[in-house]
């Protein structure tokens, strides 16, 4: 007797073809993927009212080789000049090449890709060699008035790489890749901007075969993204690590940066804090290469202790009781986890559906008082050394049994950490078949967290069959934030976008900040003058203007420094 199998959808095992433009909005290693599981399928059909039917015949993929009609506007003189700073092996008017520099992560580049839509693109693409290939080709730049734009890892999330004015594309991550010098003493690392997460990590987890130390060390830094981001990304975007918690946001590693600029190089210096007046240091942090390109920063490191590292797990009651037990624990005065998050009602049942809770599990917690549509999932890690991270479990631990919860032991972190970096694979997946999976975050304080999640939840619940699932995921004493996980079918790129930005607007409306980690770029940069205020921004483009008088770097709207008027959102 036969057996049917059930369907599954052709998920794509096919890596992109060189050339084409899903090798350039394909999600990391083109050879890698992950699928949705049989429980996410199932989910999909349900919420969207599709069958298997609907899962037989794919929307356009973007394997269509990358052909355009895009001469480049710079002169046969201009590109002999830039050749012979860097060498022609490091120069490309390719086609291909200044589109694939030209585009990052966001779905809405995903969706017009696939479709063969090309926005803008550079005129020359550049790979410098050293901080000194930058130097020169900044000055020439300058002198010509050609735009600069920079591209590392590429991870982008908000349209920061798009070069909005053609001009010449500096891809960091070729040559400028390595750590420097690696103090131990000091426990600082100075680092290249292009320098990808892994690479980092391996090299300060294996410091004494590398560099002699005695101790192995960690960066504390790991993004969704960090197999495919790096360090400078991290520094200029102001992004945040799942270890955030207790490491820091990137932010908070950065010891000293250089930068290139059109009016000359700056460095800040290397002290571990300083009262010699208002930090210019703070202020290039996040600039998005607005005033000038980063070449080299010198990131805080930490004493690596894997053997150390505790997991835990709880269940709440309720939202209100994971957020309470989470401010506790944020402002403790006991220590800090590494990693923390809690998810509140929908993100966890959805949650413990797709991963296959077992039945006599559900019915054990429900009968405990933990019921779908309330209860809420907690995760997390402790960091540091041995009796420290005892302390800050058993603390935690307490915290959240006086607030209702549940242990649930460590199956639950440990099970998530191991796949933590692969969930963007799916995206691809669920795009085929017209379906969108997209974040948006916001910080937040405690104060306004319910209110933010409440109103943020009902605008995109307003939209029918559009899934929403909330966690907050970087806690501090004063806050943390919400990370907006929405799911739904689009019919194209523009009704996608009238649906982000009236996300945004309810963001803003409910007292949260635009971004918490993934930056501005051009895609909230409509946001930013309402969000920050005229003064502060006045302030921005003073320096701006300082630092890039002529308004080659990145210009064309990146941190809403030269938006147009009219495009402009307004409250």
């Amino acid at each position: 007797m036969s057996v049917t199998k059930p369907f599954r959808p052709d998920w794509s095992e096919v890596p992109p073809a060189d050339g084409t433009y899903r090798a350039i909005f394909k999600y990391g290693d083109p050879h890698r993927f992950k699928h949705p599981s049989d429980n996410w399928y199932a989910m999909l059909k349900a919420e969207f009212g599709m069958t298997d039917a609907d899962f037989r015949r794919k929307q356009p993929e973007g394997r269509e080789p990358v052909a355009l009609d895009r001469p480049s506007q710079l002169s046969a003189g201009q590109v002999d000049a830039l050749a012979a700073i860097v060498g022609t092996e490091n120069i490309s008017s390719d086609v291909f090449q200044r589109t694939r520099f030209a585009y990052g992560k966001t779905t809405e580049e995903m969706m017009e890709l696939s479709r063969g839509t090309v926005r803008e693109i550079a005129d020359l693409v550049v790979h410098p060699r050293d901080k000194e290939d930058v130097r020169r080709i900044v000055a020439f730049c300058h002198d010509e008035t050609i735009p600069v734009y920079v591209f590392s890892g590429g991870s982008s999330v908000n349209l920061g790489l798009r070069p909005a004015r053609g001009g010449v594309t500096l891809v960091m991550s070729t040559h400028m890749n390595k750590i420097l010098a690696l103090n131990e003493t000091n426990q600082t690392a100075r680092v290249q901007p292009g320098m990808f997460g892994p690479a980092y990590e391996a090299a300060l987890n294996q410091a004494p075969e590398r560099f002699g130390t005695k101790r192995r060390f960690t960066g504390g830094h790991f993004p969704q993204s960090f197999e495919y981001s790096t360090v400078g990304g991290w520094v200029v975007t102001l992004g945040s690590g799942q270890a955030s918690t207790y490491y820091g946001d990137a932010a908070d590693l950065v010891i000293s940066q250089e930068y290139v600029t059109p009016t000359g190089s700056i460095r800040t210096l290397d002290y571990p804090a300083t009262a010699t007046g208002p930090k210019v240091h703070d202020m290039l942090k996040g600039s998005e290469g607005t005033f000038g390109v980063l070449v080299e920063v010198t990131m805080k490191v930490f004493r690596h202790m894997p053997g150390n590292r505790r997991y835990f797990s709880f269940m709440f009651p309720s939202w209100e009781a994971a957020v309470a037990a989470s401010r506790n624990i944020s402002q403790g005065e006991f220590g800090r986890p590494a990693v923390y998050r809690i998810s509140d009602p929908e993100e966890t049942d959805r949650g413990l559906k797709l991963y296959g809770i077992p039945s006599l599990v559900d019915r054990f917690l429900v009968k405990r008082g933990f019921h779908p549509g309330q209860r809420c999932l907690c995760l997390g890690t402790v960091e540091g050394d041995g009796d420290y991270t005892r302390l800050v479990k058993r603390k935690i631990r307490q915290t959240a049994r006086r607030h209702g919860a549940i242990y649930l032991g460590a199956y639950g972190s440990r099970k998530w950490e191991k796949t933590r970096f692969t969930e963007p694979f799916m995206r691809e997946d669920l795009h085929d078949y017209g379906i969108v999976i997209d974040t948006l975050e916001a910080s937040v304080t405690w104060d306004n967290l319910h209110a933010l999640h409440q109103g943020v939840r009902a605008y995109i619940k307003s939209r029918p069959q559009t899934i929403c699932m909330t966690h907050a995921s970087h806690f501090y004493p004063q806050g943390t934030n919400l990370y907006f996980i929405f799911i739904g079918r689009f019919e194209h790129a523009e009704a996608y976008r009238a649906f982000q930005g009236g996300i945004l607007d309810h963001i803003q409306k409910f007292g949260g900040s635009l971004s918490h980690h993934h930056g501005i770029g051009r895609m909230i940069a409509p946001w930013i003058e309402h969000h920050l205020g005229k003064e502060q921004m006045d302030v921005l483009r003073a320096l701006k203007k300082h630092f890039d008088p002529r308004n080659i770097m990145n210009p064309g709207g990146q941190l809403g420094l030269d938006l147009d008027e009219p495009l402009k959102r307004k409250p």
